[in-house]
């Protein structure tokens, strides 16, 4: 075995402070050091490379913010807590299942954090629950996370895809068109999604009119816009996220198509729209938290530390990770313990505190259900900047997300809880 296989076997992740990281550093690892027997660890598996990798590294970010606070009240438990990070890649099941049990039976990590990708993250689920370990998921948004295959241990940060499409079909039926042509994401995220899109759709009037099921990692989307261009729809709907996202706007105005029929979707994130080209910034979308909210408590703070930290402005992912760490130093607060069973019960029907929720109706984790129910940000993309280069997106309308959630009972939920 060569000098370099041994070093990299001895590589581990682990981020104990320090704020500021480049892209570099976060995609390079960390050497191990000692930890001290009474130290809190959160497992971080997570995309730092792939299709994935800029929403990883953001709520990675957030997460760094939040253990740089917790720390400074004490920790979790009177602990100091630490985070170990694995880079679960994006798309690949098994290397994320193999990260989440190294982390849980080598590491002894007390949370587990992750997914990005739905598929993974319910993957990470099966382990985490077999383990008994509490596990935030902070940004995989397929239904069956917090609905058909919820676990009493798995707490979702982001919304429920049904949640998002309900938030953005009235804009779009409204504004623009019944009949839809989708382009989707071939794995669970883009299926749910889609579902529920059709489901809000049909609700109100619309049809689906065709569609087309992407790889993950798609470069060329050229066959699918001539597709859905010859379906005459009133809306394409994208819903590929990340660099496929990125790459099939681009194509899609290159080729007119925005001349020609709307441009649209659910979920839309402030990393995409960094990368794509001003003129491929179109189209209608859910932000799932936006950082240009002046008229709520604490945002303005929260946006100065992560400028500070990153450089740049939080995005969605910067709050999903904040809030993810911050839930485990809350649950463990509330259980008075760091008892998986006694923490899980302590966030039933949980709200976040002001400086953690920060929108304008606040957060809470939804009893029965393990999911987070916060606002949702509908809007559209811009083209320039309007309070800052990174000003990319105009926020038309917030919604409460106790409107577009549904019941517990439609979530479909089954929750079991140990002996």
């Amino acid at each position: 075995m060569s000098g370099n296989s041994k070093l990299n076997i001895r590589r581990r992740n682990l981020l104990q402070g320090g704020l500021v990281l480049g892209a570099s550093q976060i995609a390079s690892p960390f050497i191990m050091t000692a930890r001290a027997e009474d130290t809190i660890k959160i497992g971080w598996d997570n995309p730092l490379t792939g299709t994935y990798a800029a929403p990883g590294k953001n709520e990675l970010i957030g997460a760094k913010l939040a253990l740089e606070e917790i720390n400074a009240k004490g920790g979790i438990a009177g602990r100091k807590v630490e985070i170990i990070v694995e880079d679960s890649t994006s798309g690949d099941a098994g290397t994320a299942v193999q990260k989440a049990r190294k982390l849980i039976d080598k590491d002894k990590v007390n949370f587990l954090i992750g997914n990005v990708n739905s598929a993974l993250a319910i993957a990470m689920a099966q382990v985490s629950n077999e383990k008994g370990i509490l596990h935030i998921v902070p940004g995989g948004h397929s239904d069956t996370m917090t609905g058909a295959t919820c676990h009493w241990n798995v707490f979702r940060v982001c919304n429920t895809t049904q949640m998002e499409a309900n938030a953005i079909a009235p804009t779009l039926i409204k504004t623009y068109g019944k009949k839809w042509y989708y382009i989707t994401p071939d794995y669970a995220f883009g299926h749910a999604l889609q579902s529920g899109m059709e489901k809000a759709c049909t609700a109100l009037g619309g049809t689906k009119i065709g569609g087309d099921l992407t790889p993950l990692g798609t470069t060329d989307f050229s066959s699918y816009l001539i597709k859905a261009q010859s379906a005459n729809p009133d809306v394409i709907i994208f819903l590929v996220q990340g660099d496929d996202m990125v790459n099939a706007l681009k194509q899609a105005v290159q080729f007119g198509l925005d001349k020609k029929v709307h441009l649209a979707g659910a979920q839309q994130e402030l990393e995409n729209l960094k990368g794509l080209p001003p003129e491929a910034r179109v189209g209608n979308w859910v932000m799932e938290w936006y950082f240009d909210q002046p008229n709520v408590p604490h945002v303005a703070d929260f946006n100065a530390k992560v400028v500070k930290a990153s450089g740049y402005v939080p995005t969605s992912r910067t709050w999903f990770g904040y809030v993810g760490i911050w839930t485990c130093a809350l649950a463990a607060a509330g259980a008075k313990s760091i008892d998986a069973a006694k923490m899980a019960k302590a966030l039933q029907d949980f709200h976040l505190p002001p400086e953690i929720a920060l929108c304008p109706d606040g957060a809470f984790y939804r009893a029965g259900q393990n999911q987070l129910i916060s606002n949702l940000y509908v809007g559209k993309a811009r083209v320039k900047g309007v309070k800052g280069p990174d000003d990319l997106f105009e926020v038309t309308s917030v919604v409460k997300g106790a409107d577009v959630a549904g019941t517990l009972e439609e979530s479909g939920c089954k929750m079991t809880w140990p002996a």
